[in-house]
This record gives C-alpha cells, sequence and structure tokens, in this order.
C-alpha cells in the first residue's frame, strides 16, 4: 500500500512540470492557433540559460528563474514580431514547417555552441527530501511542483480574471470579432506567444535542477505537451490540468508495477493519444 501511495504521490509531482509545459503550448494553440513545434526548444533555452547562471555566476537556478521567463518572453515575442506573425493567415502546413524548422535551428545552434554533452547544476536542496509518514518527497521535486502549481493559477487568474486575459479569450474564440470591438489583436498575439515561451523556459529551469540541460532535453517534453492537449482538446487550458495528472500517473504507475516499465512509460502517452482520437471518432459519428 506505501508504494502504490508513494507511486501516486511521484506521478502528481511530475504531472506538475508537464502542466507547465503543456498549458504554454496549449496557449499557443488555443489563443495564437499556431501549433509551436519549437516550443520544447524553449525549454531547451531555458534550461541551459539556469545552468550558465549556476555555472558562471554561482547563482541558484530558482534565484535566475525571474529572468530566465523575462528574457525567453522576449526572445518569443521576437521570434512572433519576425516569422511568426507572416503565416498565421497561411495554410497550416506552412505554419507547421516554420516551427518545425525553428525547432531543427535552434537545437542545432544549442549543438554547435555547446555540444551534444548533458549539463547538471548542483544546488545545496538537490538531495534533500520531506518525509510524510512512510512516503516520501524529494526536495526538488516538491519545490517544483509548488512553483508550477502557482504559475499555473497566476495563468488561470491572468485568464479569467484580467482585461489581458478577457482580451486574449476573445481573441481565441473570433478573431475578425475581436479586431472590430477594438482589441489590438497583433499585440495580443505577441503577448500570448512570449507568455507560451516564457512558461516553457520556466519549466526548463525547472528540468536542469530535476534532470539536467541538453540540446535535446525539450524534445521528450514538447512530445508529452502534445498528448497531453490533445487529450484535453487543442486549446482547451482547463483540460490541460487534469490530462497532465492522468499522464504523471499513467508514468509513474507503469514504472512501478509493469516489468521493464522505464521503456514502456515512453510509449503511455502514444497510447493515450490513440485512445482519445478513437473515442472522440466514435463521438462523432454517434
Amino acid at each position: 500500500m506505501d508504494l502504490f501511495l508513494q507511486t501516486l504521490l511521484n506521478g502528481l509531482l511530475q504531472s506538475g512540470i508537464y502542466a507547465l509545459v503543456a498549458s504554454g503550448l496549449a496557449l499557443a494553440v488555443g489563443v495564437v492557433g499556431i501549433v509551436n513545434f519549437a516550443h520544447g526548444e524553449f525549454l531547451m533555452i531555458g534550461a541551459f540559460m539556469a545552468w550558465a547562471a549556476s555555472a558562471f555566476l554561482g547563482v541558484d537556478p530558482l534565484l535566475s528563474l525571474p529572468i530566465v521567463a523575462v528574457a525567453v518572453f522576449g526572445v518569443g515575442a521576437l521570434t512572433y514580431r519576425v516569422s511568426i506573425r507572416h503565416v498565421l493567415l497561411a495554410p497550416e502546413l506552412n505554419q507547421m514547417l516554420l516551427t518545425f524548422g525553428l525547432g531543427i535551428l535552434l537545437q542545432n545552434l544549442a549543438l554547435m555552441l555547446l555540444g551534444g554533452n548533458t549539463r547538471t547544476v548542483t544546488t545545496p536542496y538537490q538531495a534533500s527530501s520531506l518525509n510524510i509518514g512512510e512516503l516520501s518527497i524529494g526536495g526538488p521535486k516538491a519545490i517544483a511542483f509548488g512553483l508550477a502549481v502557482v504559475l499555473l493559477g497566476a495563468l488561470y487568474f491572468t485568464l479569467y480574471r484580467t482585461v489581458l486575459g478577457r482580451q486574449m479569450r476573445a481573441v481565441a474564440q473570433n478573431r475578425r470579432g475581436a479586431q472590430l470591438i477594438g482589441i489590438p489583436v497583433d499585440r495580443v498575439y505577441l503577448i500570448a506567444f512570449g507568455v507560451s515561451c516564457g512558461l516553457a523556459a520556466v519549466a526548463g529551469v525547472l528540468v536542469s535542477v530535476l534532470l539536467f540541460a541538453s540540446p535535446t532535453v525539450g524534445l521528450v517534453f514538447a512530445l508529452k505537451a502534445f498528448a497531453i492537449i490533445v487529450m484535453a482538446g487543442l486549446g482547451n487550458l482547463t483540460g490541460v490540468l487534469w490530462a497532465s495528472v492522468i499522464l504523471g500517473l499513467s508514468e509513474a504507475l507503469v514504472q512501478t508495477y509493469v516489468p521493464g516499465g522505464g521503456g514502456w512509460s515512453d510509449a503511455v502517452f502514444f497510447l493515450m493519444i490513440f485512445g482519445t482520437l478513437v473515442i472522440r471518432s466514435f463521438r462523432r459519428a454517434a
């Protein structure tokens, strides 16, 4: 029983980072209307920036988090201004090819400048843990989950309790209608895409503490984020939360109870995507 509860707890803690990454991707899809295949590379940039702050400046990665978030927000806003805005009305294939190419470009730039080796950070709380009865919570995982909850709460508050959030939701529902009532659609798109990239970078900072930084670290998380938003429904930010929890718990259970679960867990989200698509196909047919 203790093993089962520990497994559920581990899965729940892992779902925090998944939700953070997927919420950023869902924001780009739901508000801007573009599937950003370079989303994982913005996570990678955040991870490397946190590692660089720790390695060269001696700054704790978590203390560098606000600076990383703002810097990558700026990078995302510049990316939108230079490239994304020019394909918003283009066919979806053009949009996908652009963001896919951008992801390859960023990943290969990281390989050229930093090499293919993984980089790790060392913090005083790296090996710390909190015990609750027979259950154990790793210090870094608890911190990452807490920060993810706070940031997701701030995002949802912004979307549903502020003028900017109402503008984003209006643009997501009807771009032309939003323009007619005076909403600056292009500015809303720029902010939404920048926030999307900033959320990925924040997740990257947390990943650098929990795992490592490498040019390909964003790929796995981006794939899982795609699985989550497919389960939740494209652009459905509310559904992202429960889908992230389901994915986190499923992976934890597979890793614990299935022989060779470490390998099988990588296939869990593909099976979940397939199941979701099949269920939706039956519903539409009915």
